[in-house]
């Protein structure tokens, strides 16, 4: 393709994509967004020579850039699949690689001003016992350093899988049966939406999955049940924010009647 043809390709997009912003600014925008970051590894594959590990640290860098178009667009939550408890069995070194980039991600978020200046309140959900000290310690600090703050929820599930998540909650639900705080009559949808790792928070508006993969693969089984689901054919690291404003649009276009 010509330069001149690259130029008047890039226009077209260009107004394509404004013009898609001005449409979903006037209709509804979800106010909870999850996001399954899937196709690092596959993006690394085809445009980085192979380096998984590079394919990673792109996909941290769009995690970055999607905040700030959800903040732009007025999508107050965003909660994305960081790492799975199906993660670990990868190899060591990448494992290994993802641990410390995890940890760099949490104290970069707690310093970053952008997160301040925009009342970010960090949160990660899932099982932090499996993580290493020094991941752990870094996402009680970027948790703390966040705390007081609500205009925006960023939520990563970190060590995290969906029928674990139910699994806990029916534990501690039993448990409390068993010693007498609960009687069995009492258990409902709410009782155990109450017992989810993050129960102050709505259930995802739209759940949003990258890569062409058409599954959930263990995301946030029990909230999900009314979500909107909407799969991107491209990787995460490549995602753009036409990507976004298209499953926001096609979101805006359903009509939610929730079984009525």
């Amino acid at each position: 393709m010509s330069p001149i043809s690259d130029i008047i390709k890039g226009q077209a997009y260009s107004r394509y994509e404004q013009k898609l912003e001005r449409e979903i600014r006037q209709g509804r925008i979800p106010a909870h967004v999850a996001v399954i970051m899937d196709g690092n590894r596959r993006y690394a594959e085809e445009t980085l020579n192979g380096d998984a590990k590079q394919g990673h640290q792109k996909g941290k860098e769009k995690l970055e850039e999607v905040l700030e178009w959800c903040m732009d667009l007025g999508v107050k939550i965003l909660t994305v699949y960081a790492f799975s408890t199906e993660n670990f069995s990868r190899k060591e070194d990448e494992v290994d690689f993802l641990m410390d980039l995890l940890e760099k991600t949490m104290f970069e978020f707690a310093e970053d001003e952008r997160i301040h200046k925009n009342r970010v309140k960090l949160k990660v959900i899932g099982d932090i016992n499996m993580m290493p000290d020094k991941v752990a310690d870094a996402i009680r600090y970027a948790e703390e350093r966040t705390s007081s703050y609500s205009d925006f929820h960023l939520n990563m599930a970190i060590a995290y899988g969906g029928r674990q998540e139910i699994k806990d909650a029916i534990k501690i639900i039993a448990q409390k049966v068993k010693d007498g705080e609960l009687e069995v009559d009492d258990i409902d949808e709410s009782l155990i939406s109450g017992h989810m790792y993050s129960p102050d928070l709505p259930d995802p508006d739209l759940v949003l999955r990258t890569s062409g993969e058409l599954r959930v693969s263990n995301f946030l089984l029990w909230q999900l049940a009314y979500s909107e689901l909407h799969f991107s054919d491209v990787y995460w690291p490549g995602f753009r924010k036409m990507d976004l404003m298209r499953a926001i649009r096609s979101y805006q276009l359903r009509s939610r009647r929730f079984g009525q």
